[in-house]
């Protein structure tokens, strides 16, 4: 049994995939098993998967109809064999000690989830900036005492999990939406019993065109709402709602009114769902304008874009983006 299984989900890829499975397989900790989950990739990425086995034997490839993201982590982590479970995605790549590093913290601490620091890269390779938890590193963390961990980024790509108390929580991600990290990370984390962060920058995310969160589908956007009903109504179920309260609060203020309305008016500051978005968090979470990780979490050009998406105004909110950009 390897120490740790790697599950990569491939679609549409070709272009990437090949440096985000050597950055793999050049790991200082070399006990692991990579599972490649050709998601239906209609390119040349199957055949690449198959290619990739056939060099070395500690990768394992499924070949599935597509599916979508979530479904293809499901299939990976269903067949993983390894104790530790480490999920990235194939446009990105990982920093050689990434694994034997997350590894000694896990084990040495008893942690269920090991969490670990991220830069973003451009299409070029070029750093464009490093991306720190505001976690402490200095202790374990209990999630039930140390409530602000379910405001961390809900990205499943930074951290390590222990593969059985990943499959005693019960949870999968849901198929074919948008914002399934949202949905199922904060779930996850709410069942930990350790949690360990580290400052190790570990994993390289790719912005490019074509990722979910960069396209111009305004529409789907509207699906933030479902995510956060979704995530309400299942604390509710494990008797949590109360005990998060605060959080899930604070994570619909800056998921859906200022990510997601962000997000859309930077192209279309009429569109009618940032309406829907000011409406829903005023009508589920009245009281918001308390919440106490707002000043704290929130740096001061977010509470000012929040301010004017506050007073919807939205054109000054899009000229305010354009401007920074433009003094880049």
């Amino acid at each position: 049994m390897p120490k740790a299984s790697i599950i990569v989900p491939v679609y549409k890829v070709e272009d990437y995939l090949e440096k985000c499975v050597q950055s793999i397989l050049a790991q200082t900790e070399a006990d692991f098993e990579l599972i490649l989950v050709d998601d239906g990739s209609p390119d040349r990425c199957g055949a690449m998967c198959d290619r990739f086995a056939q060099t070395d034997a500690r990768i394992r490839v499924i070949h599935q109809e597509n599916q979508g993201q979530g479904v293809a982590r499901n299939s990976g982590i269903q067949a993983a064999s390894g104790d530790w479970l480490l999920l990235v995605d194939s446009d990105d790549w990982i920093e050689p000690q990434l694994l034997e590093k997350t590894l000694e913290a896990g084990v040495r601490s008893q942690a269920d989830i090991v969490v670990f620091q991220l830069r973003t890269v451009d299409e070029s390779g070029r750093e464009v900036s490093i991306f720190r938890e505001a976690l402490p590193t200095d202790r374990p963390l209990d999630p039930q005492r140390d409530k602000f961990l379910l405001l961390s980024t809900p990205s499943p790509w930074n951290k390590l999990y222990r593969r059985s108390f990943f499959l005693d929580t019960g949870l999968a991600y849901p198929p074919r939406v948008w914002y399934e990290d949202l949905r199922t990370t904060p779930k996850i984390i709410a069942k930990a019993r350790r949690i360990v962060v580290i400052d190790e920058i570990g994993y390289n995310y790719l912005l490019r065109d074509g990722s979910t969160m960069r396209n111009s589908n305004l529409e789907r956007n509207r699906e933030i709402i479902a995510a956060l009903e979704d995530l309400r109504s299942w604390f509710a179920q494990q008797g949590l709602l109360e005990l998060y309260r605060d959080e899930l609060e604070f994570l619909a203020l800056d998921h859906v009114y200022l990510t997601a309305s962000v997000r859309v008016l930077r192209e279309n500051p009429k569109h009618p769902v940032l309406r829907e978005f000011a409406a829903y968090i005023n009508q589920n979470f009245p009281h918001y304008r308390d919440n106490p990780y707002r000043k704290t979490q929130l740096p001061r050009k977010r509470q000012l874009v929040l301010k004017l998406v506050e007073w919807r105004l939205y054109s000054l909110t899009k000229l305010l983006f354009q401007l920074m950009g433009s003094a880049r």
